[in-house]
């Protein structure tokens, strides 16, 4: 059962006694914790879900390419550690699952009843202003509405707000103009559109053995589901698999191989490889979905191409591996200053830029570039990438460390970031194309909670 939300402060306690409110519980959420905690500053974090990781519990059958030591931050270690818990140290990256079971539960009882689940922030703003005020803002603190899980509504007051909430349930739709196409919504209804990372091979086996399915997207999210259905139709004949991609060059995809400083990375894209080559993957290129077309028991997606009109016919599933936007609904009474295109933060867009960034070669970056208008909010781990697909955790653990210091007036290690990420082995991972394709950390905050926060 969940721990109750705690009563507001009286309307008269100082601001600096109010605790920093951290929305989402994911492995950048309590990243984000740790920090704080490290530094002596309250802190309530709030997961809407009902436990630590919820949404990176949704593909915990999904192994990542990234190894513990991208994955586990430094405080967290440290606070951990004292507990007597020990790093893992395999070198096999460690699926969704083990992230949740062997980090993110531990840390969760590490930081004690200043993690509260099942507690939904539905909108944060500032203390009897809306957002067209501007004058004397800082002096005011945030109010953070939470619905909880009875149902009830509170609202809390914050002396800052770190927003790690992930972009997991923000999935793109699957037309090709920001939109869903034509019949996509009658088509869900009718069971045959599904998530980003299905359980191929295990939860969902049976409505994709020998059924035809179509899998969206050039990401890896998109690869990892194009491999899980070969295998299954290795099991089970009449399993068809049709990848479609909306770039010209599918092959961006198959990554740097040899070259790619996290093995697991590079191999996901050469076992893709090896099964277009082979004949066992259909491919449409450049192919921008329109309109879906129930018909029976079977929907038929169709698109343009430089061809013409293009219908890829008798699917039982469509995965949708598009990528993922960010839900800015909760934070529609503060300030911000998003990059029109990718919604993420304006100093950050052109450092995640994926027409000219990979997942490794985006610079390190903390507090000064994540900051709101709003004096003391932030926007952090996947959700700070809007719609980029770029992100890796330790990117995220980097931003919080840099967020908590400045929030505990720690200039000199705020200012000073530091980050190492792996190279890809190739000049782009990503590609232009893939502002609508899946993230580069196969969760979406690895962040993926409140999802890949």
């Amino acid at each position: 059962m969940a721990t109750p939300l705690p009563h507001t402060p009286a309307a008269d306690a100082r601001i600096s006694e109010l605790p920093v409110v951290v929305i989402g519980a994911g492995p950048i959420g309590l990243a984000a914790a740790a920090n704080l905690t490290r530094y002596s500053l309250p802190v309530l974090v709030l997961e809407a879900g009902q436990s630590v990781g919820a949404a990176m519990r949704e593909w915990g059958h999904t192994r990542t390419f990234t190894p513990w030591t991208y994955i586990v931050d430094t405080a967290a270690h440290r606070l951990l550690a004292s507990s007597g818990w020990t790093a893992p140290d395999s070198e096999i990256p460690p699926t969704g699952a083990e992230i949740v079971g062997q980090y993110l539960e531990p840390l969760a009882a590490a930081l004690g009843d200043v993690v509260r689940t099942g507690a939904r922030v539905v909108a944060v703003t500032r203390e009897g202003m809306d957002k067209s005020r501007t004058v004397g803002r800082a002096e005011r603190p945030f109010l953070v509405r939470v619905q909880a899980e009875t149902g009830s509504v509170v609202e809390l007051r914050a002396r800052a707000v770190i927003d790690a909430s992930g972009t997991w349930q923000g999935a793109n739709p699957i037309g090709a103009a920001g939109v869903p196409a034509i019949g996509e919504g009658e088509a869900r209804e009718a069971g045959f559109l599904v998530g980003p990372l299905p359980d191929v091979l295990g939860r969902d086996r049976d409505r994709f053995a020998a059924r035809r399915t179509l899998v969206l997207g050039s990401g890896h999210s998109a690869a990892n589901t194009l491999l899980s259905l070969a295998r299954l139709a290795d099991d089970v004949p009449g399993t068809g698999i049709v990848w479609a991609t909306r770039s010209r060059d599918h092959s961006k995809l198959y990554g740097g191989g040899d070259a790619d400083q996290l093995p697991a990375r590079g191999d996901l894209g050469a076992q893709v490889r090896t099964l277009v080559e082979s004949g066992r993957i259909e491919v449409v290129e450049s192919f921008l979905a329109s309109r879906l077309l129930v018909r029976g028991d079977t929907v038929t997606v169709r698109g343009e191409t430089p061809g013409g009109e293009y219908d890829i016919s008798g699917l039982h599933n469509v995965a949708a591996a598009t990528g993922f936007r960010p839900d800015l609904s909760l934070l529609s009474e503060v300030q911000l200053d998003l990059d029109p295109a990718l919604e993420a933060p304006r100093q950050l867009a052109p450092l995640i830029d994926p027409q000219f960034h990979s997942c490794g070669t985006v610079p390190p970056h903390g507090h000064q570039v994540l900051g709101q208008p709003d004096e003391g909010l932030y926007i952090a781990g996947m959700k700070s990438y809007g719609r980029a697909p770029t992100f890796l955790i330790a990117t995220g653990n980097e931003q919080v460390r840099s967020i908590a210091a400045a929030l505990a007036g720690d200039h000199e290690a705020a200012d000073h970031v530091e980050l190492e990420l792996p190279e890809t082995g190739i000049a782009s991972v990503c590609g232009a194309e893939s502002v609508g394709g899946a993230s580069c950390q196969i969760a979406p905050d690895v962040q993926l909670s409140g999802a890949m926060a």
